[in-house]
Protein backbone atom coordinates (compact mmCIF):
# COMPACT_ATOMS: atom_id res chain seq x y z
CA UNK A 1 0.00 0.00 0.00
CA UNK A 2 3.02 1.87 0.02
CA UNK A 3 2.47 3.64 -3.08
CA UNK A 4 -1.20 4.71 -3.18
CA UNK A 5 -0.59 6.16 0.45
CA UNK A 6 1.89 8.06 -0.31
CA UNK A 7 0.29 9.19 -3.78
CA UNK A 8 -3.03 9.53 -1.97
CA UNK A 9 -1.23 12.20 0.43
CA UNK A 10 -0.01 14.30 -2.22
CA UNK A 11 -2.88 14.72 -3.89
CA UNK A 12 -4.68 16.04 -0.95
CA UNK A 13 -1.87 18.00 -0.55
CA UNK A 14 -2.09 19.78 -4.09
CA UNK A 15 -6.44 19.47 -4.15
CA UNK A 16 -7.66 19.70 -0.88
CA UNK A 17 -6.37 23.09 0.39
CA UNK A 18 -8.90 25.03 2.68
CA UNK A 19 -9.05 28.46 0.29
CA UNK A 20 -6.11 29.36 -1.73
CA UNK A 21 -2.92 28.38 -0.01
CA UNK A 22 0.98 28.77 -1.61
CA UNK A 23 3.11 25.96 -2.95
CA UNK A 24 5.62 24.54 -1.17
CA UNK A 25 8.99 22.29 -2.81
CA UNK A 26 9.85 18.67 -4.01
CA UNK A 27 10.22 17.64 -0.06
CA UNK A 28 6.59 16.07 0.01
CA UNK A 29 5.01 19.80 -0.77
CA UNK A 30 3.32 21.81 -3.19
CA UNK A 31 5.65 23.75 -5.85
CA UNK A 32 7.00 27.24 -5.19
CA UNK A 33 4.82 29.73 -6.61
CA UNK A 34 1.58 27.37 -7.51
CA UNK A 35 -1.81 27.51 -5.72
CA UNK A 36 -4.22 25.00 -5.14
CA UNK A 37 -7.62 25.54 -4.35
CA UNK A 38 -10.23 23.56 -2.64
CA UNK A 39 -13.30 23.73 -0.33
CA UNK A 40 -11.78 21.17 1.35
CA UNK A 41 -9.53 21.42 4.26
CA UNK A 42 -6.11 20.76 3.85
CA UNK A 43 -4.38 20.60 7.06
CA UNK A 44 -4.44 18.45 10.15
CA UNK A 45 -7.34 16.29 8.68
CA UNK A 46 -7.78 12.56 8.34
CA UNK A 47 -8.75 10.76 4.81
CA UNK A 48 -10.01 7.51 5.27
CA UNK A 49 -9.34 5.17 1.93
CA UNK A 50 -13.05 3.56 0.90
CA UNK A 51 -12.06 1.69 -1.75
CA UNK A 52 -10.02 0.64 -4.95
CA UNK A 53 -11.28 -0.47 -8.39
CA UNK A 54 -8.96 -2.48 -10.25
CA UNK A 55 -9.87 -3.72 -13.30
CA UNK A 56 -13.63 -2.46 -13.29
CA UNK A 57 -13.75 -4.85 -9.69
CA UNK A 58 -14.44 -2.45 -6.86
CA UNK A 59 -12.96 -3.34 -3.16
CA UNK A 60 -13.82 -1.84 -0.15
CA UNK A 61 -10.64 -0.58 1.60
CA UNK A 62 -9.71 -2.46 5.10
CA UNK A 63 -10.10 -0.25 8.28
CA UNK A 64 -7.56 1.84 9.69
CA UNK A 65 -6.27 2.75 5.63
CA UNK A 66 -5.89 6.66 5.89
CA UNK A 67 -3.89 9.65 5.17
CA UNK A 68 -2.94 13.15 7.02
CA UNK A 69 -0.87 16.27 6.46
CA UNK A 70 -0.19 18.94 9.47
CA UNK A 71 0.27 22.05 8.59
CA UNK A 72 3.78 21.75 7.58
CA UNK A 73 3.00 19.26 4.58
CA UNK A 74 4.45 16.31 6.41
CA UNK A 75 2.72 13.24 5.35
CA UNK A 76 1.60 10.72 7.67
CA UNK A 77 0.00 7.75 6.10
CA UNK A 78 -1.52 4.51 7.65
CA UNK A 79 -3.11 1.23 6.32
CA UNK A 80 -4.36 -0.41 9.35
CA UNK A 81 -1.22 -2.29 9.51
CA UNK A 82 2.14 -0.22 8.17
CA UNK A 83 2.46 3.18 7.81
CA UNK A 84 4.61 5.54 5.41
CA UNK A 85 5.89 8.77 4.83
CA UNK A 86 6.97 10.18 0.93
CA UNK A 87 7.92 12.49 -1.00
CA UNK A 88 6.86 13.63 -4.24
CA UNK A 89 6.86 16.74 -7.08
CA UNK A 90 3.65 17.94 -8.10
CA UNK A 91 2.68 19.07 -11.69
CA UNK A 92 -1.28 20.56 -11.80
CA UNK A 93 -2.98 17.19 -11.08
CA UNK A 94 -0.49 15.12 -11.96
CA UNK A 95 1.54 13.26 -8.87
CA UNK A 96 4.59 11.58 -9.37
CA UNK A 97 5.59 9.65 -6.04
CA UNK A 98 9.70 10.43 -4.74
CA UNK A 99 11.19 9.06 -2.03
CA UNK A 100 9.33 6.90 0.64
CA UNK A 101 9.56 5.31 4.17
CA UNK A 102 7.27 2.38 5.58
CA UNK A 103 7.22 0.46 8.42
CA UNK A 104 7.51 -3.74 7.39
CA UNK A 105 5.29 -5.00 9.99
CA UNK A 106 3.66 -8.44 8.95
CA UNK A 107 0.03 -7.97 7.56
CA UNK A 108 -2.61 -10.53 8.01
CA UNK A 109 -3.44 -12.08 4.69
CA UNK A 110 -6.47 -10.39 3.39
CA UNK A 111 -4.62 -6.71 4.04
CA UNK A 112 -1.61 -7.94 2.54
CA UNK A 113 -3.60 -8.77 -1.01
CA UNK A 114 -5.26 -5.64 -0.46
CA UNK A 115 -1.87 -3.45 0.01
CA UNK A 116 -0.37 -5.28 -2.84
CA UNK A 117 -3.30 -4.81 -5.14
CA UNK A 118 -2.77 -0.89 -4.71
CA UNK A 119 0.93 -1.33 -4.86
CA UNK A 120 0.55 -2.86 -8.62
CA UNK A 121 -2.30 -0.76 -9.76
CA UNK A 122 -0.91 2.98 -8.32
CA UNK A 123 2.70 3.37 -9.66
CA UNK A 124 3.87 6.36 -11.45
CA UNK A 125 1.70 9.23 -11.97
CA UNK A 126 -2.03 9.79 -10.93
CA UNK A 127 -4.57 12.20 -11.74
CA UNK A 128 -6.12 13.74 -8.60
CA UNK A 129 -10.24 15.04 -8.92
CA UNK A 130 -11.96 16.46 -5.60
CA UNK A 131 -15.67 16.20 -5.68
CA UNK A 132 -19.15 15.95 -3.67
CA UNK A 133 -16.24 16.10 -0.60
CA UNK A 134 -14.81 13.54 -1.76
CA UNK A 135 -11.26 12.68 -3.32
CA UNK A 136 -10.43 10.24 -5.87
CA UNK A 137 -6.97 9.12 -7.54
CA UNK A 138 -6.88 7.69 -11.36
CA UNK A 139 -4.53 5.93 -12.86
CA UNK A 140 -3.30 5.72 -16.90
CA UNK A 141 -5.26 2.53 -16.76
CA UNK A 142 -8.20 4.01 -15.20
CA UNK A 143 -7.78 1.73 -11.90
CA UNK A 144 -8.89 4.36 -9.05
CA UNK A 145 -8.87 4.61 -5.47
CA UNK A 146 -11.89 6.76 -3.42
CA UNK A 147 -11.57 8.67 -0.18
CA UNK A 148 -13.34 10.27 2.61
CA UNK A 149 -12.84 12.74 5.28
CA UNK A 150 -13.03 11.84 9.12
CA UNK A 151 -13.88 13.50 11.92
CA UNK A 152 -10.94 12.71 15.20
CA UNK A 153 -12.45 10.78 18.29
CA UNK A 154 -12.24 12.11 21.65
CA UNK A 155 -10.47 9.98 24.27
CA UNK A 156 -13.64 9.88 26.62
CA UNK A 157 -16.75 8.63 24.75
CA UNK A 158 -15.18 6.60 22.01
CA UNK A 159 -15.70 3.02 22.40
CA UNK A 160 -12.46 2.02 21.45
CA UNK A 161 -12.07 -1.87 19.90
CA UNK A 162 -8.01 -3.17 20.50
CA UNK A 163 -6.37 -3.76 17.87
CA UNK A 164 -2.49 -4.76 18.15
CA UNK A 165 -0.47 -5.72 21.33
CA UNK A 166 2.86 -3.46 21.73
CA UNK A 167 5.94 -4.81 23.12
CA UNK A 168 9.59 -2.75 23.86
CA UNK A 169 7.69 0.04 21.41
CA UNK A 170 6.67 -2.57 18.45
CA UNK A 171 3.10 -3.29 17.69
CA UNK A 172 2.00 -7.00 17.14
CA UNK A 173 -0.65 -8.83 16.68
CA UNK A 174 -3.03 -10.14 18.73
CA UNK A 175 -3.49 -14.04 20.00
CA UNK A 176 -5.23 -16.50 17.86
CA UNK A 177 -6.72 -19.35 17.88
CA UNK A 178 -6.25 -22.40 15.50
CA UNK A 179 -8.70 -21.47 13.09
CA UNK A 180 -6.35 -17.80 13.00
CA UNK A 181 -9.47 -16.03 14.71
CA UNK A 182 -8.26 -13.01 17.33
CA UNK A 183 -9.78 -12.14 20.52
CA UNK A 184 -12.48 -9.06 20.56
CA UNK A 185 -11.58 -6.71 23.40
CA UNK A 186 -13.24 -2.96 23.97
CA UNK A 187 -13.10 -0.07 26.16
CA UNK A 188 -14.69 3.25 26.93
CA UNK A 189 -13.53 6.26 29.03
CA UNK A 190 -16.32 7.47 30.62
CA UNK A 191 -16.58 11.00 31.56
CA UNK A 192 -17.11 10.02 35.34
CA UNK A 193 -13.29 9.13 35.54
CA UNK A 194 -14.07 5.32 34.81
CA UNK A 195 -12.99 2.90 32.26
CA UNK A 196 -15.49 -0.07 30.94
CA UNK A 197 -15.32 -2.68 28.46
CA UNK A 198 -14.60 -6.20 27.63
CA UNK A 199 -10.88 -8.09 28.31
CA UNK A 200 -11.53 -10.35 25.55
CA UNK A 201 -12.87 -12.84 27.48
CA UNK A 202 -14.53 -11.37 30.69
CA UNK A 203 -16.10 -7.46 31.28
CA UNK A 204 -14.39 -5.13 33.59
CA UNK A 205 -14.43 -1.57 35.12
CA UNK A 206 -11.79 0.66 36.72
CA UNK A 207 -11.11 3.51 37.86
CA UNK A 208 -8.93 5.92 34.98
CA UNK A 209 -7.56 9.21 36.39
CA UNK A 210 -6.46 11.39 32.93
CA UNK A 211 -4.14 13.96 31.88
CA UNK A 212 -3.06 15.36 28.60
CA UNK A 213 -0.18 12.45 28.13
CA UNK A 214 -0.84 9.73 31.17
CA UNK A 215 -3.95 7.67 32.61
CA UNK A 216 -3.68 6.04 35.87
CA UNK A 217 -5.50 2.87 36.33
CA UNK A 218 -6.80 2.16 39.89
CA UNK A 219 -7.90 -2.01 40.88
CA UNK A 220 -9.72 -3.47 38.18
CA UNK A 221 -13.03 -5.44 38.92
CA UNK A 222 -14.19 -7.85 36.57
CA UNK A 223 -16.19 -11.08 35.99
CA UNK A 224 -14.77 -14.33 35.79
CA UNK A 225 -15.40 -16.86 33.71
CA UNK A 226 -12.92 -19.03 31.90
CA UNK A 227 -13.23 -18.74 28.48
CA UNK A 228 -11.51 -20.36 25.49
CA UNK A 229 -8.02 -18.89 23.46
CA UNK A 230 -7.58 -16.23 22.63
CA UNK A 231 -9.64 -14.74 24.97
CA UNK A 232 -7.87 -15.64 27.89
CA UNK A 233 -4.35 -14.83 26.67
CA UNK A 234 -5.65 -11.46 25.35
CA UNK A 235 -6.92 -10.59 28.54
CA UNK A 236 -3.93 -11.70 30.40
CA UNK A 237 -1.73 -9.15 28.32
CA UNK A 238 -4.25 -6.36 28.46
CA UNK A 239 -4.25 -6.57 32.12
CA UNK A 240 -0.56 -5.99 32.50
CA UNK A 241 -1.59 -2.89 30.92
CA UNK A 242 -4.32 -1.46 32.89
CA UNK A 243 -2.11 -1.28 36.11
CA UNK A 244 -1.11 2.03 37.47
CA UNK A 245 0.07 4.75 35.56
CA UNK A 246 0.43 4.52 31.58
CA UNK A 247 1.16 7.52 28.71
CA UNK A 248 -1.09 7.15 25.97
CA UNK A 249 -1.38 8.85 22.42
CA UNK A 250 -5.01 9.34 20.43
CA UNK A 251 -3.64 9.98 16.71
CA UNK A 252 -7.05 11.02 14.80
CA UNK A 253 -9.10 7.75 15.93
CA UNK A 254 -5.97 5.45 17.29
CA UNK A 255 -5.33 5.26 20.49
CA UNK A 256 -2.12 3.73 22.11
CA UNK A 257 -1.36 3.43 25.82
CA UNK A 258 2.25 1.95 27.18
CA UNK A 259 3.75 0.96 30.71
CA UNK A 260 6.34 1.93 31.40
CA UNK A 261 7.95 -1.78 30.50
CA UNK A 262 7.19 -0.96 26.84
CA UNK A 263 3.93 -3.14 26.80
CA UNK A 264 0.65 -1.92 25.75
CA UNK A 265 -2.01 -1.72 23.21
CA UNK A 266 -3.27 -0.27 20.25
CA UNK A 267 -6.93 0.23 19.62
CA UNK A 268 -9.60 2.09 16.88
CA UNK A 269 -12.45 4.01 16.94
CA UNK A 270 -15.50 2.08 16.40
CA UNK A 271 -14.05 -0.48 14.71
CA UNK A 272 -13.91 -3.93 15.67
CA UNK A 273 -10.81 -5.79 16.33
CA UNK A 274 -9.85 -8.26 13.29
Amino acid sequence: MTIVTALTTLSLLALAGCGTESGRGSDGAAEAGSAVQSDLPLTDVRWSIESLSVDGKKTAAPAGASVEIDSKGKVDARTGCNSIGAKATIDGDTITVGEKRTTLVACPEELAAFEKALNGAFEGKLKAKVEDKKLTLTSAAGDSITMSAEKPAPLVGTGWSVTSLVSDGTAGSLPKDKKGETGKATLTFAKDGTVSGSLGCNTFSAPAKTTDSTITFGPVRSTKKLCPEPGMSLETELLKVLDGKVTYEVHHRELTLKAADGTGFGAAAGTPAK
